[in-house]
């Protein structure tokens, strides 16, 4: 089975900033509370005409400009997301439609919400492989503020609206590792569909618990697939839910900070979209570049979670 490398990344942000004070003025809380608590100082949600769907579609058109390849070699699409318009068709279906994808590729979306995007690295690696592909294009997108209970001020200060893609190259020889896992709970559940009004309702207390234990056990089980250490990785690329989280397992693991990336402050938790825009904007400011290895950790609802191991390649 021949690893991945990946060759190209976008990005696309909502277009309304929504500050720590402008969900002071509409709910009970405060600039300071969210951001000792959460490091989220605003987060971006979509503007009048924009969608889950609009921001996965320039995501995954930056991300295959971003590669440098013909839209006509993607032989696959997988999207990660928890929020798209229909229950079917799958946002993948859609955005193949608008970009004018190859109709003979298998086309689908996954739903492990905050893991999303990793769970779909690992099914599109799968299916190059076993259909013979090259390429992949994974997505991650959400409009989460359409799902929001604005009068729960615990849950609605933390999510923002975003999309972020990466086209994938099957190789031979190269590094990767995944692991991926579940544990069946309700500590982040979003209701629906038919007449139930869907909203975000979440423990808190309980998935910061579970994900100060799962992001080390991931790091720790990527370097014994993989043999190496994190001095060996340039960048690790944690899903942007809770900066303290992130700082937590940094200690824990007794690791160099530097190599963590946070950019939870500006965009607050994206679920499946916040990996592959965290991993955009530090392809953009040249943090890592080809040959660089990098891991990526995931969780979320389900309770989800997962891992992988691998290396950006060159175009």
């Amino acid at each position: 089975m021949k690893n991945i490398e990946i060759i190209g990344t976008g990005m696309a942000k909502a277009g309304r900033k929504v500050t720590n004070d402008d969900l002071a003025k509409i709910v009970e809380t405060s600039d300071e509370w969210i951001t000792t608590r959460t490091g989220i100082k605003e987060r971006m949600f979509c503007d009048e005409g924009e969608s889950a769907y609009t921001l996965a579609f320039e995501a995954a058109k930056n991300a295959i400009e971003s590669a440098g390849i013909k839209k006509e070699e993607i032989d696959c699409v997988v999207c990660g997301t928890i929020s798209g318009e229909y229950i079917t068709p799958s946002m993948a279906c859609v955005v193949q439609r608008e970009l004018e994808l190859k109709e003979d590729i298998p086309v689908l979306d996954v739903n492990a919400a905050c893991s999303g995007f990793i769970y779909g690295i690992e099914v599109a690696r799968g299916l190059i492989n076993s259909n013979g592909g090259k390429y992949a294009l994974v997505i991650g997108c959400e409009q989460l503020s359409k799902l929001l209970d604005m009068e729960d001020r615990n849950t609605c200060v933390l999510f923002g609206d975003g999309a972020g893609a990466a086209v994938i190259k099957a190789v031979d020889g190269g590094v990767y590792e995944s692991v991926l896992g579940a544990r069946g709970g309700y500590e982040i559940t979003v209701e629906g569909a038919g007449k139930v009004e869907s909203k975000i309702k979440m423990d808190g207390k309980a998935v910061f618990k579970f994900a100060v234990d799962a992001i080390p056990k991931c790091l720790k089980t990527l370097q014994e697939k993989g043999k190496i250490t994190l001095d060996d990785v340039d960048m690790v690329i944690c899903h942007q839910a809770n900066s303290r989280i992130i700082d937590h397992c940094v200690r824990k693991l007794k690791a160099d900070p530097k190599k963590f990336y946070k950019n939870m402050e500006r965009f607050g938790n994206t679920s499946a979209a916040s990996i592959p825009m965290a991993l955009d904007e530090v392809v953009k400011e040249e943090k890592i570049k080809p040959g660089s290895t990098i891991m990526m950790v995931g969780f979320g609802g389900g309770l989800t979670w997962a891992g992988v191991l691998l290396r950006i390649g060159a175009k």
